[in-house]
């Protein structure tokens, strides 16, 4: 009967241990029999999406880089150089063009003149004709010997111990004549050596003056990227173009145009020295 009744009590905590138990120890819910989950790619969005920097850090746009952009950012100094460059190259051209036509003109007029010189017409034709306006090197020289031989003649022909004196009178006035001209046909040709011989150092001090101020940007903003120091170096490096532009054809023109004066002086030369001998010639027949 003891047992019985001890058996009886000692129930109770087992079924209380075996609740417990079974408790801690159950299995998890049987999972969803459905259909699996969807594993294809989202699709791209259709709406764009900004992504242009924003903050103190975005870096500036980039514009295409011109003429006028590079003058309007450039410092007072430079900028007063570039206008003198460019004024020098508007002149340079403006003497090229007017002494291309003027030694295209003096040369067409020369052959014309000597073709009628040779004609066969007589001096006195020709003297009355370009006396009143010599239009060109050639006739000047023309009208100069042969006024100072008409000159010789005035008071009847010259004895035989003048002649020579006549003759150094005649070269003289065609020489005097011929450095008049030529001094005349070379006007502002110093203009054009003076432009191609400075102008391509003024460019370089605007060069030098630009990447000064490059430098200075630079330590202002402590910052050695592309976009401080590129609006600098390419405002320096305009002004040295400038100055190239105004010098290389200045330099080519004038070297050109003093071939070309320099040969037609000689032509003026080998005229005055035939027109010396037909004077010559006839002052010894005169004389005789």
């Amino acid at each position: 009967m003891k047992l019985a009744r001890a058996f009886a009590a000692l129930l109770p905590a087992v079924l209380i241990c075996l609740t417990l138990s079974g408790a801690v120890h159950a299995q998890p819910a049987a999972a969803p029999t459905g259909d699996p989950a969807q594993s294809a790619p989202l699709a791209a969005p259709t709406t764009s999406v900004d992504v242009s920097p924003s903050g103190e850090n975005a870096a500036p746009p980039v514009n295409g880089i011109s003429v006028p952009s590079l003058f309007m950012r450039a410092d007072i100094l430079v900028k007063i150089v570039l206008v003198l460059l460019l004024l020098a190259s508007i002149w340079s051209w403006t003497i090229i063009i007017s002494k291309w036509l003027a030694l295209s003109a003096l040369k067409r007029r020369a052959s014309k003149f000597e073709k009628v010189f040779w004609s066969g017409r007589s001096l006195d034709d020709l003297y009355q004709q370009f006396a009143p306006k010599p239009d060109h090197p050639m006739a000047a020289v023309f009208i100069s010997a042969l006024r100072e031989w008409r000159r010789a003649f005035e008071g009847g022909a010259p004895r035989e111990s003048m002649l020579s004196g006549v003759k150094e009178r005649i070269d003289k006035a065609m020489s005097v004549t011929i450095i008049r001209e030529t001094d005349g046909i070379e006007n502002q040709l110093g203009f054009l050596a003076t432009v191609g011989a400075t102008a391509p150092f003024v460019g370089l001090f605007g060069t030098v003056w630009g990447i000064m101020n490059s430098f200075s940007a630079i330590a202002a903003r402590h910052d050695t990227t592309l976009a401080v120091v590129a609006p600098g170096i390419a405002e320096a490096l305009f002004a040295t173009a400038m100055g190239l532009l105004a010098a290389i054809p200045a330099v080519i023109f004038y070297n050109r145009f003093v071939n070309e004066i320099g040969r037609y002086t000689n032509r003026l030369d080998a005229f005055a020295d035939e027109f010396s001998a037909i004077l010559s010639r006839q002052l010894d027949e005169k004389a005789q």
